[in-house]
């Protein structure tokens, strides 16, 4: 029987998927996330300040916290793809995906020979030796944010193997000729986006987007994404403080500073 990871039976059996961020290293905003309901959490280290070992010491101490796990990397290398892996993450984002031969190449750096090029090496004892049923709960996300992915979109999401297409609104708008801060915001990268949606849907596909606050989160569901990012720790961190000293002082007028931006 196949094994099957928390993010394969949360994408396969709930209507929404929310996903909180972490961007550097933390004990606890994981078990945070979890606590408050989130069904994912996703590491960071394509932007941010995380090592392998620091993704590897926060999925072990996940290990019997009811949330799933994601990392994104920079590109579609073998080696850093197989070491979170390894370390036990059920997925990954390749961040900034423009064609569908990076999407296989993504897709081969999980998947272990004939198939693929995935390096035979786990590194924790709950995830078992076989090789199909490590690479079988592994999901694999094709970042889509640049003017070029779009270009590529229907070929990005025929490559077989492939879970899903995640949009990023802050490359995919600076690629436009827009900024980043306020994508969500801009008509043309708002109907470009709901277009990836309707497509990689179609395809069979799950369609993920990195919202980055939740009104935009809200937002995007509504707009068919089904796997969605919210904030991230500093993001939740910078909001929680704020409000406390903003009650504290018996202070309302300041605007919110977990308002939607949906970038990154």
């Amino acid at each position: 029987m196949a094994a099957t990871s928390r993010l394969q039976h949360a994408l396969r059996t709930r209507e929404q998927v929310w996903g909180g961020w972490v961007v550097g290293p933390t004990e606890t905003a994981p078990e945070e996330f979890a606590a408050a309901g989130y069904d994912y959490v996703g590491f960071d280290v394509q932007h941010g300040y995380l090592s392998d070992a620091d993704v590897a010491r926060m999925l072990r101490r996940l290990e019997r916290v009811p949330i799933a796990t994601v990392v994104r990397l920079p590109g579609a290398d073998a080696a850093p793809i197989g070491r979170v892996l390894d370390a036990g993450a059920d997925g990954v984002i390749i961040a900034m995906v423009e064609s569908a031969e990076q999407a296989a190449a993504a897709v081969a750096a999980t998947v272990y020979p004939p198939a693929g090029v995935r390096s035979f090496g786990p590194l924790r004892a709950d995830l078992g030796l076989d090789p199909g049923e490590l690479a079988s709960r592994v999901s694999v996300f094709a970042m889509v944010e640049t003017a070029a992915g779009l270009a590529a979109i229907d070929d990005i999401c025929a490559v077989p193997g492939l879970t899903g297409i995640y949009v990023g609104p802050a490359d995919l708008a600076i690629s436009m000729g827009h900024p980043p801060v306020g994508a969500l915001s801009q008509p043309q990268i708002r109907d470009a986006i709901v277009d990836v949606a309707g497509r990689a849907t179609a395809a069979g596909l799950v369609a993920g987007i990195h919202a980055g606050a939740g009104g935009a989160g809200n937002m995007m569901a509504q707009a068919g994404f089904h796997m969605v990012t919210l904030a991230s720790e500093s993001q939740a961190l910078r909001r929680g403080i704020t409000a406390h000293l903003d009650e504290a002082r018996g202070d309302t007028s300041r605007p919110d500073a977990g308002s939607p931006k949906g970038y990154r």
